[in-house]
């Protein structure tokens, strides 16, 4: 969903994202050499310095040295800043690790810097501490009540990524009470790219931007001028639906509703573009057969680097043993024919990057919603005219370089000719299905791919090979 960076960027450049209005053109700075000096002071046990050094950077560059530094380091420096400054650090950093950082620290610290959070952010926050640790902390709190309920929607879901902070406009307000409202209420900028209008019952009836509202007359009532159809999403929707729709209808804000489409939060556009990132890292990470980190790489102990890998490696290692199986099978066929054994490599390595090259695109077409599991019938049958197409190529290519090139007898270059043509189509038949397969069982499709899917087409594309050595060599 490239257009979200790609807006995310143009609101960024215009001025329109960041508080603080137009962009300004700060001085760059060398980050290494604050993070040299940031040091030099906590080892010194200059904690003054340190604070003004990370009080000098912006919120995402705060972030980046906070991760840089040794946890010990961090949790003496946290308390030492002003709570607003340590809620943003907070915010930018992964939740596991915040959560990790919050436990160490005492409950009244802890209260002054989530009493600074984004009522969205603090709820994470809590939702990762220990129960006890949350309990303590919501009870000390300035205003838990705008906490509570998004406490009660799971993080991965619209109602985990909402904020309770928002405005909403009644329908009988005239354009300049609406105005007005907006001044009392201060908002952040992050909610103010469009306004939400409900009713006495608070049921969602309208949306208006706040460019209508400037431009309208201060007498119209906002009944007249505001749109009727309102996208919106259900609490519960999961948090990539999410990012499907404010993409499929170029979105920056889209309000969640409950059941009977009460409105009870807003989600805005920095919220789904740290969606995307986290699921595409975490995408990224299974496509090569390892479990997602929690936490930034170098900060991620060789212990849980280890089992958050060990476990796909030990099942393919496993899956992986079928090769050696049909090996054996066909352990006197290859003795017979040595020239066969040659061309097992190139087979099996064509075959699981068909495979691979399936699985990717189907996958991406599940992400994005081009296909849905209803389509499985559809796209095997593109995969099977495409399969059909590469593998008449290359099964030529195969048969003129084994025959006339290598100079190896004629049964031979039709049996690997016709094998790269068999195990192609059977590559791509497996890709198009296995990822639409786990989708339907709601399990991840990236599992099937990559490593899974090599290792799988080693196996059977082996048995395709020696198979068809048999007819055709009448081994």
């Amino acid at each position: 969903m490239p257009w979200i960076f790609l807006a995310a960027w143009l609101l960024e450049t215009r001025g329109l994202l960041l508080v603080g209005g137009p962009m300004m053109n700060p001085e760059v700075k060398n980050l290494d050499e604050i993070l040299d000096q940031l040091e030099t002071a906590l080892d010194q046990k200059d904690l003054v310095t340190a604070a003004i050094l990370l009080q000098s950077l912006r919120v995402a560059d705060q972030a980046e040295l906070v991760n840089e530094l040794d946890e010990e380091d961090t949790l003496a420096l946290l308390p030492h800043l002003p709570p607003a400054d340590s809620a943003d650090i907070l915010e930018e950093l992964d939740d596991e690790y915040a959560a990790e950082l919050m436990a160490e620290l005492p409950t009244e610290t802890v209260v002054r810097i989530v009493d600074e959070m984004e009522p969205d952010e603090a709820a994470d926050l809590l939702g990762d501490l220990e129960p006890e640790q949350a309990r303590a902390v919501l009870a000390a709190m300035e205003d838990p009540d705008e906490i509570r309920p998004l406490l009660l929607h799971r993080d991965e879901s619209a109602g985990g990524l909402m904020t309770s902070d928002f405005l909403a406009l009644r329908r009988r307000m005239t354009a300049a009470e609406a105005l007005q409202a907006i001044r009392e209420w201060s908002p952040e900028s992050e909610t103010i790219y469009y306004l939400y209008v409900v009713d006495a019952s608070r049921l969602l009836c309208g949306v208006i931007s706040l460019r209508q509202l400037v431009v309208a007359d201060p007498k119209t009532p906002i009944i007249t001028i505001m749109e009727t159809e309102v996208i919106s999403v259900v609490a519960g929707t999961d948090q990539e639906e999410v990012a499907r729709v404010m993409s499929r209808y170029d979105l920056i804000a889209i309000p969640v509703v409950d059941e009977d489409n009460h409105l009870i939060g807003v989600i805005t556009i920095d919220d789904v573009v740290d969606v995307l990132e986290e699921e595409a890292s975490e995408d990224i990470q299974r496509l090569g057969g390892a479990e997602p980190l929690d936490r930034p790489y170098l900060d991620t102990p060789a212990f849980t680097m280890a089992r958050k890998r060990i476990g796909w490696l030990l099942l393919l290692f496993v899956s992986g043993s079928l090769t050696a199986s049909v090996m054996e099978l066909f352990a006197e066929e290859a003795r017979t024919v040595i020239e066969l054994a040659v061309f097992i490599p190139l087979l099996l390595g064509t075959g699981g990057n068909a495979g691979s090259q399936t699985t990717s695109t189907i996958i991406r077409a599940l992400a994005v919603g081009d296909i849905d599991t209803k389509d499985a019938l559809l796209a095997l049958w593109h995969e099977l005219r495409s399969s059909l197409i590469m593998g008449l190529t290359m099964g030529v290519i195969a048969y003129l370089g084994v025959f006339f090139v290598a100079g190896i007898d004629h049964k031979v270059a039709l049996t690997v000719s016709f094998s790269i043509l068999s195990i192609i189509i059977w590559a791509n038949t497996l890709g198009a299905l296995l990822p639409i397969l786990a989708a339907k069982l709601k399990i991840d499709p990236t599992v099937v791919s990559g490593p899974a899917m090599s290792t799988l087409v080693d196996a059977t594309g082996l048995f395709i090979y020696f198979t068809i050595a048999r007819w055709i060599i009448g081994l």
